[in-house]
């Protein structure tokens, strides 16, 4: 691997607005609240995460020819990422909407992301998405490309690590074909719960027990404020993240938690000790009303410092 890692991505990087509640949610009735909107998708903001960590990156996503798909080609650029995107002018942009409580933790999300599952498939046979596959030193994708898209990375990939960020339960599967060839899969209880049938309160052993029953080599399982559970070829372990010191907003914690992660990984770093500078980064995101968190080495080292060591899972 090269001093600098080279990772190339696919998937989401769309626009994403966020209404908070003010007060009480009531159901069924209208919430006085915030609105907010930016550049957002799971790749995309796990990304930018990973160039903050001395990563270099490339993505490839697909967009509308509107106003929103000028937006993200822009903040893509101002990320420093190599944009090998392509925009479908007669088309537009993909959106998440996420409505969050007054403590910042999601009500309900809506997904309009019907150009990636149009798109991705045939994106994935250009001969510039090839060589830039094979010119990296990894990938990272998410479940945002429907299970054609993802075969052909996978394929492309060979014997390069892949990193996959579930999205959503009802994206997760997409990954059912392929369990044993991502290196790692960051999902939620959620998410682990759609893939292994298992209760969300499972223990941390069944939920291990139970993702490598289906095939699964290494997964990474968020669970907010509870311990982040790991596991590869090396054992099973978890990471408890620091009480924060303010909630502003849970959304895009799981994506710094991924691009962190992946960037230590690639950096050379065991899994166990990786996930520490996971947990740290998804703590900074809580903390920030951006869907990506701004830091720099010493406010980052200083959130490190706070995450305890791995323990083990017996």
């Amino acid at each position: 691997m090269s001093s600098t890692p080279r990772l190339f991505a696919a998937g989401g990087a769309h626009i994403d607005r966020r209404g908070q509640v003010s007060g009480p949610y009531v159901p069924a009735a209208s919430n006085p609240g915030t609105m907010r909107e930016d550049v957002g998708g799971g790749v995309f903001n796990a990304l930018r995460t990973v160039v903050r960590r001395g990563v270099s990156a490339s993505l490839m996503s697909v967009r509308g020819g509107d106003t929103a798909g000028e937006t993200v080609a822009r903040t893509i650029a101002q990320a420093a990422i190599k944009d090998l995107s392509v925009t479908f002018l007669d088309r537009a942009t993909p959106s998440y909407t996420a409505i969050l409580d007054s403590e910042g933790e999601l009500v309900v999300g809506f997904a309009d992301m019907g150009l990636y599952d149009l798109a991705f498939p045939k994106q994935m046979r250009r001969a510039n998405i090839r060589g830039a596959v094979e010119a990296s030193d990894a990938v990272l994708c998410d479940a945002n490309l429907p299970t054609a898209a993802l075969e052909r990375l996978m394929a492309l990939a060979a014997d390069q690590p892949v990193f996959v960020i579930a999205i959503s339960p009802a994206k997760v599967v997409r990954l059912a074909s392929l369990f044993e060839r991502p290196t790692l899969v960051f999902m939620n209880r959620r998410e682990a719960a759609a893939l292994t049938g298992l209760s969300r309160e499972a223990t941390e052993r069944e939920l291990v027990t139970g993702l490598r029953g289906i095939g699964m080599r290494g997964g990474v399982v968020t669970a907010g404020d509870r311990p982040a559970l790991g596991f590869d070829m090396h054992g099973a372990f978890a990471v408890s993240p620091p009480p924060p010191k303010t909630v502003i907003d849970v959304t895009g914690a799981g994506d710094a938690l991924a691009g962190a992660t992946t960037a230590a990984l690639l950096r050379g770093l065991p899994l166990r000790v990786a996930l520490r500078e996971g947990v740290a980064a998804a703590g900074l995101a809580i903390e920030s009303p951006l869907a990506v968190p701004d830091f720099n080495q010493a406010s980052f080292a200083a959130a490190l410092a706070l995450v305890p060591e791995a323990r083990e899972v017996a």
